[in-house]
């Protein structure tokens, strides 16, 4: 299963976290469109159906079902730079 390192839990959360937004919003991690190898993130208000959910204190990530597979072992990490912009990257997971 997909882990999540605190940076990825504490920008998570900092995005989903407008009062305006429902409470099971979260982040989707999906296929590329047109077939690309790409996958594509967003913020969602709910997963959808068949979708694997991660969650860690308090940060959801919802995963469409061959993108769970493709990240089984892998770890999602955040980073905010100078500018506020934020990278998602993934890696291998250790043990």
């Amino acid at each position: 299963m997909l882990t999540l390192t605190s940076g990825a839990v504490q920008v998570i959360r900092t995005v989903t976290a407008d009062p305006e937004l429902p409470p099971e919003t979260g982040i989707r991690i999906e296929s590329g469109v047109d077939g690309s190898d790409a996958l594509r993130l967003s913020v969602a208000s709910a997963p959808e159906e068949g979708d694997e959910i991660v969650e860690e204190q308090g940060a959801r990530v919802y995963l469409e079902p061959q993108v769970a597979q493709l990240l089984s072992d892998k770890t999602l990490d955040a980073q905010v730079d100078a500018q506020g912009e934020v990278a998602f990257t993934l890696a291998q997971a250790t043990a």
